[in-house]
């Protein structure tokens, strides 16, 4: 875990890779919570009977539900000390390149991309990819853009 004495200090790392987190199991009833919550119960997500003869020989997780694990992932990942207020201000881009089969390994690889000072704090724009255990491709990369408050 790599620790920011401060949003200065984040802001000064644009450009470098912080570092990976370590592997987070994606359960089944995740997955059906995700679906209750989000309204999308479409049966390569919620039914392992019928998934088991899909595509991917099982249920996957909903692209948005990989992409909702960022914030948590990435915490084991850095922190910063001296923040008042930390504030997600949206994405600029977001892919999913490869599925997230039930009762798969996930971790966050985080780069700082950018940063830049807004009234108060700092604007801070991470690629954070969301890889799958022993999967070729990524699960989900995304441009996270933050806005941390000292």
């Amino acid at each position: 875990m790599r620790v920011f004495a401060s949003p200065a200090e984040l802001a000064a790392a644009a450009g470098t890779h912080v570092g990976t987190g370590e592997w987070s199991t994606v359960e089944q009833h995740q997955i059906d919570l995700f679906a209750d919550a989000t309204g999308d119960h479409q049966w390569i997500h919620t039914d392992p009977v019928r998934a088991a003869d899909g595509p991917y020989g099982t249920t996957i997780a909903h692209g948005y539900l990989t992409l909702s694990q960022i914030p948590a992932l990435t915490r084991q990942v850095y922190r910063t000390e001296g923040v008042r207020m930390g504030v997600n201000y949206g994405l600029n881009k977001v892919r999913f390149p490869a599925p997230v089969r039930a009762g798969a390994r996930i971790r966050a690889s985080v780069a700082i991309t950018s940063a830049e000072p807004v009234p108060g704090g700092h604007q801070v724009v991470s690629t954070v990819t969301v890889e799958v255990e022993d999967s070729d491709k990524p699960a989900c990369v995304a441009e996270t853009v933050v806005r941390v408050y000292s």
